[in-house]
């Protein structure tokens, strides 16, 4: 309980500052009801009415949570209204985005420590590729993933996602393939061990708290890849296309829902992460 404690009066604080906030912003449009009927009215009747507004500014924690909970359990679930069917088609591209970022950042990472060349050549265009706006870059790999005749939004949403979740995992990989020191390396080399051997023996798993820790940011990364993807393909299926039909036909709840359905997969996601990395560490015999 006393862990629990500063993470509920952060989690509190956070919900006043939120309904404070829905009130204010959503005052406007009574105010302005109001001054269209000539009458008047006081904060004691502003209040409950900035709480159950159709289409409010800013949706107080309870009108979302509504949304929500309709969004996840009150449809079946192969409904276009679910919100877990349209996460099952996020998390799918996201999968998708999620592997092709770990293959092409433990490659490239791999070639980096082994060739300087890749390291003088490859390691400054991979920190340089990741200034470039992801929201202006998407566009672009749809309209060339189409010219290539690679065709399917799934292979453009995952594109899009391996490109954010590949660089975390480019540089941990680089910094855990690196982190035996020179001593450890000689030992190897005066048993006779050769680069195979001492890659397979010390380099890899001297990295892999550096892999796991990096795929934590990688997963997240490549659900943000997915989630942007849908929103310039006109998809009409994933929780960036509800985000997008939300703000589209001002419905800001169904928007608002979606963002904290991402939320609670991308956490998920997280905590499958975890796991796999408990069990990876227990196999090698690690202590957690």
């Amino acid at each position: 309980m006393s862990r629990a404690l500063p993470v509920l009066t952060v989690l509190a604080g956070i919900v006043a500052i939120w309904y404070a906030a829905a009130v204010w912003m959503n005052a406007t449009w009574v105010f302005d009801q109001a001054e269209r009927a000539g009458t008047t009215v006081t904060w004691g009747e502003v209040i409950p009415q900035t709480m159950t507004q159709d289409r409010p500014l800013l949706p107080p924690p309870h009108q979302v949570g509504a949304e929500l909970w309709k969004g996840l359990f009150g449809q079946a679930i192969t409904s276009k209204r679910s919100l877990v069917y349209h996460a099952y088609v996020t998390f799918k591209g996201t999968m998708m985005g999620f592997g092709l970022g770990i293959i092409s950042g433990v490659l490239l990472a791999m070639a980096i420590v082994r060739f300087r060349v890749m390291d003088m050549s490859v390691m400054p265009w991979a920190i340089i590729s990741q200034t470039v706006p992801i929201v202006a870059l998407a566009p672009m790999i749809i309209t060339l993933s189409s010219q290539l005749g690679l065709e399917g939004r799934d292979l453009s949403k995952a594109i899009i996602a391996a490109y954010l979740s590949f660089f975390p995992v480019l540089v941990s990989m680089v910094k855990g393939l690196r982190s035996p020191d020179q001593m450890q390396l000689d030992l190897l080399r005066t048993y006779g061990a050769g680069e195979m051997a001492t890659f397979l023996k010390l380099r890899l798993p001297a990295s892999m708290p550096y892999f796991f820790a990096s795929l934590k940011v990688a997963v997240a990364a490549s659900l943000v890849g997915t989630i942007v993807g849908e929103l310039p393909t006109g998809a009409i299926e994933g929780l960036g296309a509800r985000m997008l039909i939300g703000s589209q036909f001002g419905e800001p709840l169904i928007m608002w829902a979606a963002l904290f359905a991402a939320a609670i997969l991308a956490g998920l996601l997280i905590l499958v992460v975890g796991f796999v990395e408990r069990a990876a560490r227990k196999r090698m015999g690690v202590p957690s």
